[in-house]
């Protein structure tokens, strides 16, 4: 439950990396499902009937009644039983991220329900967070009294207060970073469930603007946050975060002008980082703007974005040690940042250097970095280094994560599982007593934590397996939920997929896909008087790609007669037909100036992708 910022950096075993796509030496679908299982361990509250951590049970079942809000659910962050607000949400959004760019992979090694299941505790918990559009709760519990008691989470008997933001006690970077994590959560989601999307938008929404308009760091205003979760990047880089979700999720150039116009002056372009994880975003930030880029959206922005992608390009570069200030690396190759809990900036780093390999690739670009010209696959080679150094690959020959391989932690600095399971002995454990009878104890945890990436090994690779060596031996869920990601990118090898189009998240099922999937448009949004409905109507193979015809109904549903009609309709990538384009906009086709009370019009168009959005921008009824 620290604070940590954090780099990459090639090793060593880069021998071992010459052929990027040819994974082999570990297990990267057994690393997956083990560490999207370890999610389910951090539960808090009501554990749900497949809950297959079995030796956790209900806990925190009263969190946040004595404000009169229910509280129930969320993580608990690392191996203490506090409920931070910003990491956890961080934690949603890189796990969210992930099933957005490698949902296929995870859909195919049959994790991808799992880890949509990992999302949704968690954005349950943060829709119940917010309960008023400028109010969000930060924090369930405090670490000071949480870290005087060694306690199963069943047996808490500590202070369960809860601490919230408002516009008198403001927290842009929690409320940002909360809105970063329901967007991204949204496009997860947008299939499957879209009531559930655009419940989740709708929360985004708000708490952007409760952010950007009610300006504050949140450690000000929850001050028992500072000694564990101190934001000390403050929050431009989280309204930046929040700004590039949004618009991933919604295609609304509100959310693009705001990264274009205040990109320089909040430091989107301006920060040159060697660290990404929860506190400071703006690696991801830049990683994001130029992924936009690329995608050809930045449009009379694309001088600002330009100054994004070259800070992206300079954190990868720092990563691979071939820039001109480069992260620090221990002898066995391993990106390190600090002592404490330095697997946090790993994963984080490892999964900006998996993405953006593949949006170089999909580009066809490389990049320059101060020692010469770096190959996508070197990105992705460097990830894999990192990835298969925590697998056991380094001079230790351990395993980092916890339960994978056969030299693992076993004495993991976490209260749930240093203490024997409520199930096989529910005699209270008290608040000293846990300290006295579990956590002194020099042996194996009784509960196996698995999947959980542990803190990791210090500057010189060495490590020390101690319940109280808790800067080597704490997991943390922001250590977990980039690595979802990799994995599943490492284990489904190089598809040769466009990581630039937009990445339809299957619907989760462990069924074999039938040979012609149904695409279900994406939800048009409709003005209450206008109706949009869209239907796939044909589809064809040509050249190895399947395309789709899909026709569009817009409805006349008022009593009157509709004219100015405006679309907006993005995620397009083929000819359009019964339209004419009006700026950004598409209008009312020339043969037509106006639709009668109860009439429709149909448009039409053609593209190797799922429905596109489509929404009604403005209209005037006469």
């Amino acid at each position: 439950m620290e604070k940590h910022f954090r780099l990459i950096s090639m090793t060593p075993l880069f021998l071992l990396l010459c052929f990027p796509f040819a994974f082999a030496g570990h297990d990267y679908g057994q690393a997956l499902s083990k560490s999207i299982l370890f999610f389910e361990a951090q539960r808090s509250g009501y554990l749900p009937h497949n809950q297959r951590v079995t030796w956790r049970a209900n806990s925190g079942l009263n969190d946040g009644k004595a404000s009169g809000v229910d509280l129930v659910g969320g993580y608990y962050d690392a191996g203490d039983n506090v409920k931070f607000g910003l990491p956890m949400a961080f934690t949603i959004t890189m796990m969210s991220w992930g099933i957005i760019e490698y949902g296929k992979q995870m859909a195919a090694s049959g994790e991808l329900g799992h880890a949509m299941a990992a999302v949704k505790w968690g954005t349950d918990y943060l829709i119940k967070a917010h309960p008023e559009p400028n109010v969000l709760y930060g924090e369930v519990g405090d670490g000071n009294s949480d870290h005087y008691c060694w306690q199963r989470p069943e047996d808490m008997t500590t202070d369960r207060r809860a601490y919230r933001i408002d516009p008198s006690n403001p927290g842009s970077d929690l409320a940002g970073e909360t809105a970063a994590a329901m967007a991204a959560a949204s496009i997860v989601f947008r299939r499957s469930n879209p009531a559930y999307a655009n419940e989740l938008l709708g929360h985004a929404h708000q708490l952007f603007y409760f952010a950007n308009k009610y300006r504050g760091k949140y450690d000000s205003s929850i001050t028992v946050a500072q000694k564990y979760y101190r934001s000390i990047s403050g929050y431009n880089d989280e309204l930046l975060w929040a700004a590039a979700w949004l618009y991933q999720a919604t295609n609304n150039h509100y959310y693009l002008s705001y990264l274009g116009e205040n990109g320089d002056s909040m430091g989107g372009t301006g920060w040159g980082m060697t660290e990404f994880g929860w506190d400071v975003k703006y690696a991801g930030v830049q990683t994001l703007v130029a992924k936009f880029l690329m995608q050809g959206k930045a449009g009379h922005y694309a001088p600002v974005f330009e100054r994004y992608q070259q800070k992206a390009e300079y954190f990868m570069c720092s990563c691979l040690g071939k820039g001109s200030r480069n992260v620090q690396k221990t002898p066995g190759g391993l990106l390190f940042r600090q002592r404490w809990n330095n697997m946090q900036f790993v994963t984080s780093a490892s999964f900006l250097a998996t993405v953006y390999s593949d949006y170089l690739a999909s580009a066809g670009r490389s990049i320059k970095c101060a020692s010469g010209v770096v190959a996508p696959s070197e990105l992705l080679s460097f990830a894999k280094s990192q990835v298969d150094y925590i697998l056991g690959d380094n001079p230790r020959a351990t395993s980092y994560m916890v339960g994978y391989g056969n030299n693992y932690p076993r004495q993991v600095h976490h209260r749930a599982s240093s203490i024997v399971s409520i199930k096989v002995n529910p005699s209270f454990v008290s608040c000293r007593g846990g300290y006295a009878t579990w956590f002194s104890r020099k042996a194996s945890d009784p509960n196996v934590l698995a999947g959980a990436i542990v803190g990791g090994p210090d500057a010189y690779d060495n490590f020390a397996d101690e319940r109280d060596n808790y800067e080597q031996t704490e997991p943390a869920t922001y250590n977990n939920a980039p690595i979802l990601g990799i994995l599943a990118r490492l284990n489904g090898g190089h598809g040769g997929y466009n990581q630039l189009l937009p990445v339809v998240v299957p619907a989760p099922t462990h069924q074999k896909p039938a040979s012609h999937p149904k695409i279900t448009p994406a939800p048009a949004s409709n003005s209450a008087p206008i109706s949009v409905e869209q239907k796939m109507t044909t589809s064809w193979n040509a050249k190895g790609r399947t395309y789709y015809r899909y026709s569009t109904i817009v409805t006349n549903k008022s009593a009157k007669t509709l004219t100015d009609l405006k679309l907006s309709i993005s995620k397009l990538y083929g000819p359009i037909w019964g339209l004419t384009k009006s700026g950004d906009s598409y209008a009312f086709p020339s043969w037509l100036e106006s639709l009668p009370a109860g009439k429709s019009l149909e448009f039409v168009y053609i593209h190797a992708a799922s429905a596109a959005d489509v929404s009604v921008s403005s209209y005037d009824l006469a």
